[in-house]
């Protein structure tokens, strides 16, 4: 039951993707290009699924435990140290440079964008080599 509620919660996730744009590279870096043909348009994604998840969220704190498990992995480090922000430095980077962040590049790759394909498989070699890293 797991596999099947992840891969249900892959699909909406990524319908939600192509549906609001954040699939298409153009659109994002219009998005990210504020001096540019600068486009607010992916603001209103952002709005919404904030508006979506904080109350879920929420609800789910309350919970003891999900679904489909026996607990939740709730992320335990908190320090905002070098490593945090030089990994958000390079996602930050990457996501300039080529309009794609994972989730997107991973729902355009399907679509034979030549683009995601590049993308997909630098983010590939970018895991590879942080796994030796770390």
């Amino acid at each position: 039951m797991t596999a099947v509620a992840a891969a249900f919660a892959g699909l909406v996730f990524g319908f939600g993707l192509l549906l609001s744009g954040m699939a298409n590279p153009a659109k994002v870096l219009n998005f990210l290009d504020i001096a540019g043909p600068w486009d607010p348009s992916l603001l209103f994604v952002m709005g919404g699924a904030i508006a979506v998840v904080l109350p879920g969220y929420r609800l789910l704190r309350r919970r003891e435990a999900p679904l489909f498990s026996a607990a939740f992995q709730w992320p335990t480090a908190s320090a905002i140290d070098r490593r945090l922000l030089g990994g958000a430095a390079l996602f930050g980077i990457g996501w300039g440079l080529g309009g794609f962040c994972p989730g997107p590049a991973l729902v355009a790759v399907p679509l034979a964008s030549p683009g995601a394909w590049v993308f997909f498989l630098c983010m590939l070699m970018g895991i590879g080599v942080a796994r030796r890293l770390v």
